[in-house]
């Protein structure tokens, strides 16, 4: 459900889980997600593997290489947002068009 914090706009939503690597495993990590109502799913060191981990990240971080392909967005040179937002925005139709024109 929508978080109310009294201000106007669109509500924020806190994710269900939350997918992290052995770097976060630490019982106050788990302990303030769990405050929050977010179930952790963090590899335990030592005990558990990272694979199943994997399945969800790769998705994420193959995002952010595509997006890295454009030089303008890594590292940002634009001081005005809207800028920024305009060149994020022709990058992703950019990402779309390539991704519909190689499985059609």
């Amino acid at each position: 459900p929508p978080v109310r914090n009294g201000r106007r706009g669109r509500p924020r939503h806190r994710p269900d889980k939350l997918h992290a690597d052995k770097a976060y495993d630490a019982e106050p990590r788990r302990h303030e997600c769990r405050a929050r109502g977010i179930v952790p799913r963090i590899a335990r060191r030592g005990i558990e593997s990272s694979e199943r981990l994997g399945r969800h990240r790769w998705v994420v971080e193959r995002t952010h290489a595509w997006f890295n392909r454009f030089r303008r967005l890594p590292v940002r040179y634009e001081r005005r947002a809207d800028i920024y937002e305009a060149f994020t925005s022709l990058a992703a139709s950019l990402i779309t068009l390539n991704q519909i024109r190689r499985f059609c």
